[in-house]
């Protein structure tokens, strides 16, 4: 998840009339948030929505960033998980009908089992998880890791939980990322999950099409759908994030990969104010029924 909330400007941008769904939005509060992160309710997201005629949105909760080993340890880690989750579902509930909130943890500590069985049993928290591999540090070629987030599918998959994963492995640490893990990742993990959505953020990558190795994880995901791999029936990809750093040089490719994909499965997602990520989304090289066949995508768990 990129924190930084980044001003995209290009207002030559015609909006759709279409009200559209935004499949990765968070609140921000000082707790979990870096120092320039801004602090975001649930009021304040609805009035970005209504700027950006976005009808509904589901919510992540960052509760995994109390787990995240790429900073420094806290106290009480999992209660403040917990409380987390609990305030995210609170904000959430002010909003019924336009905002659905899902629970988060890291997927490889002792307790993360333990919170998605205390999720699925809050009404406000069963809709879906969210899992961070990159803020977990979870490494796909790591056997351990691998047999853990089975567990972590499974359980989700028992409570009828949708899974939205950001799959790509963490940046800071310098993970490899690419087809490999990707692989590893269709074929170890996925078959875990096999009777629920899976939303894959970021078209697989970790924000921004330029980086290197996600149109090789993305192209293997392609390959499964082409297949007709049974793995791929319930899988999704949102668009969030994408439109960062040096991406328009790659917007071509980027629709390559979306019609490869299936515009079916693509949902449109900001994870930052809906109206500029939407006008970015906007510029790529798509057709304008392209544009409202994805407009008119609202994953099962928003439905």
């Amino acid at each position: 998840m990129r924190f930084a909330l980044r001003v995209l400007v290009c207002a030559c941008v015609r909006l759709s009339a279409q009200s559209i769904a935004d499949h990765h939005q968070h609140f921000l509060r000082s707790a979990v948030a870096p120092p320039d992160g801004l602090a975001l309710t649930a009021k304040a997201l609805i009035s970005q929505m209504d700027e950006a005629k976005v009808h509904r949105a589901a919510v992540f909760s960052i509760a995994y960033q109390f787990g995240n080993p790429n900073r420094p340890p806290v106290e009480n880690e999992y209660e403040r998980v917990k409380a987390e989750n609990d305030w995210t579902r609170e904000q959430t509930a002010l909003y019924p009908k336009r905002l659905k909130a899902f629970c988060s943890t890291n997927p490889l500590k002792d307790y993360a089992v333990a919170e998605i069985e205390r999720c699925a049993k809050d009404p406000g928290l069963r809709v879906g998880l969210k899992l961070h591999f990159g803020n977990s540090d979870v490494d796909l070629d790591n056997a351990t890791h691998v047999a853990q987030l089975q567990r972590v599918f499974r359980e989700a998959n028992r409570h009828r939980m949708a899974i939205a994963a950001h799959i790509r492995s963490t940046v800071n640490r310098k993970r490899p990322w690419g087809a490999q893990q990707a692989r590893a990742f269709l074929e170890q993990v996925l078959p875990a999950a096999p009777d629920v959505p899976v939303q894959i953020a970021h078209l697989a990558g970790a924000g921004g099409y330029d980086e290197p190795g996600i149109d090789a994880a993305l192209g293997i995901f392609a390959d499964a759908i082409a297949a007709k791999d049974k793995r791929m029936k319930r899988v999704f990809f949102d668009v969030s994030g994408v439109f960062l750093g040096q991406w328009e040089s790659k917007a071509t490719l980027i629709v390559k990969r979306l019609r490869m994909l299936g515009l079916e499965r693509v949902l449109y997602g900001s994870d930052s104010p809906p109206l500029p990520a939407w006008k970015a989304f906007r510029k790529l090289p798509l057709t304008e029924g392209e544009f409202r066949k994805i407009e008119k995508n609202v994953a099962p768990y928003l439905r």
